[in-house]
């Protein structure tokens, strides 16, 4: 009889389970981002074209999901990093993350004050994120290094804190636009010296 427990805990979701949760979650973005914290869950799992049973057994509190939320953008910010290594050259590669690095600081940034009503806040939650976006930026570093296109003497945190810096000071709308064009710059800014 144990074994037969066991063994369900450690099966996969349902493809249908595992599509509904991935459509709560991009539902829930964009509700989170349009409202705020006080997104109606019930618009959320209605939206989603779910029940508000499933979203709960997906997501038994607001913070659960709002968390979910914030870890699916991390994770698909992580994978980017080895999809574009194995697709595009180096050097676009690294310009490609960087695009979509802007992406995520503006989806965070909507995001960061529905974070911050989770009990606890959301250090501990950025904290596992920073391993992850500090991973992808080296490896591609490091393959842009090794290919020649970029200085050895690159520190790959110094091109996240420019991007990061950018959008800390943003006083207009259309900062997002001037930090893609600063991805450029960076770009360039960092090819070996001819």
């Amino acid at each position: 009889m144990a074994s037969k427990r066991s063994q369900s805990v450690l099966r996969k979701p349902r493809t249908d389970a595992a599509r509904n949760r991935e459509r709560i979650l991009e539902v829930a973005k964009e509700e989170f981002t349009r409202s705020g914290a006080n997104a109606s869950l019930d618009d959320i799992a209605k939206d989603a074209g779910v029940g508000a049973g499933t979203l709960y057994r997906h997501f038994p509190t607001r913070a659960a999901l709002i968390e979910a939320v914030y870890r699916t953008e991390v994770e698909k910010l992580a994978a980017a990093e080895q999809k574009f290594a194995q697709a595009m050259p180096p050097i676009e590669a690294l310009r490609a993350w960087m695009l979509l690095f802007v992406d995520y600081i503006a989806a965070k940034q909507i995001i960061a004050p529905v974070l911050n009503t989770c009990v606890g806040g959301p250090s501990k939650l950025y904290e596992g994120s920073r391993a992850h976006i500090q991973g992808a930026i080296n490896a591609l570093v490091k393959r842009a290094i090794k290919s020649g296109d970029i200085r050895k003497d690159l520190d790959p945190f110094d091109l996240l804190r420019a991007l990061i810096g950018v959008s800390n000071v943003a006083t207009s709308p259309d900062w997002q636009q001037s930090a893609k064009r600063l991805v450029d710059i960076l770009i360039t800014g960092s090819r070996p010296a001819q």
